[in-house]
């Protein structure tokens, strides 16, 4: 599939990751919905994205919403065949922390919007793309979730963030293998330390400090970078069912 003919939907699209996709989608002719809960930013997003592009304030955790919002991104766009889970939170919180344990509500909430979220997405995205014309290749779309290193290497403090990452990663390979008959293509992108609103509200040498346990290259990866591999993946039919890592080569420590 190319890129160029890409109609696109995609969550956490107000700023980010899937903000970078977004703009990548668009500069290459396709057509990208931005979905976030940044009802400002989402739209300012999408204005400077120009007629290609358009917000739809959503809420990935509820399925209704979801669903709606996806079916009417297709409905605007005349089609959808790319659905990019980007949405996520990365709260920090230990098991056994200062104010004793982690409260299952705490737990719940990560899961909910990094798993759930992701899930919502990948069922309402491949409902409709299951009617899609086939291409040549018998292709009728691909779904993306976005995991992260820590669904391998969690670090103290992120037994919840983990969790949810690792699932974002399990949920891959039976879903390419259920819409394998449709000709749907499920992947994961796993990034490692990104420079994303996350980590920008750190101090500067902070962030440099990140960058440099990277290997190579030594610095936060960029959110074009992410882009580019989705952009890759979409091109080349033979990438289902696993996730890449995204991340100069870094395995995180304890802490």
């Amino acid at each position: 599939m190319e890129l160029g003919s890409a109609q696109a939907v995609v969550t956490g699209a107000a700023s980010g990751l899937g903000l970078a996709l977004a703009r990548r989608i668009v500069a290459a002719g396709g057509k990208a919905t931005l979905l976030d809960l940044q009802q400002e930013a989402g739209q300012a997003a999408a204005a400077g994205l120009g007629p290609s592009a358009h917000f739809i304030r959503c809420d990935v955790t509820e399925e209704a919403a979801v669903e709606a919002a996806v079916r009417e991104g297709q409905a605007r766009m005349g089609g959808l065949t790319l659905a990019v889970a980007c949405a996520g939170i990365g709260t920090p919180g230990k098991l056994l922390g200062r104010d004793g344990p982690m409260s299952a509500a705490f737990f719940q909430r990560i899961l909910s919007v990094n798993v759930g979220g992701t899930f919502n997405l990948g069922r309402a995205a491949a409902a409709l793309m299951q009617h899609n014309a086939p291409d040549a290749g018998g292709e009728r779309g691909l779904i993306v979730h976005t995991a992260s290193v820590a669904a391998w290497e969690g670090q103290v403090g992120q037994v919840a963030y983990s969790a949810s990452k690792a699932a974002v990663v399990g949920m891959v390979l039976p879903m390419a293998r259920e819409l394998a008959r449709f000709g749907i293509r499920v992947m994961a992108v796993a990034p490692g330390l990104f420079a994303t609103p996350m980590l920008a509200g750190l101090p500067q040498e902070v962030q440099d400090s990140l960058g440099a346990q990277v290997p190579f290259p030594s610095r936060l990866g960029q959110p074009d970078e992410f882009a580019d591999l989705v952009a890759a993946i979409y091109a080349n039919p033979m990438l289902n069912g696993s996730a890449i890592r995204l991340d100069g080569a870094i395995r995180m420590q304890p802490r």
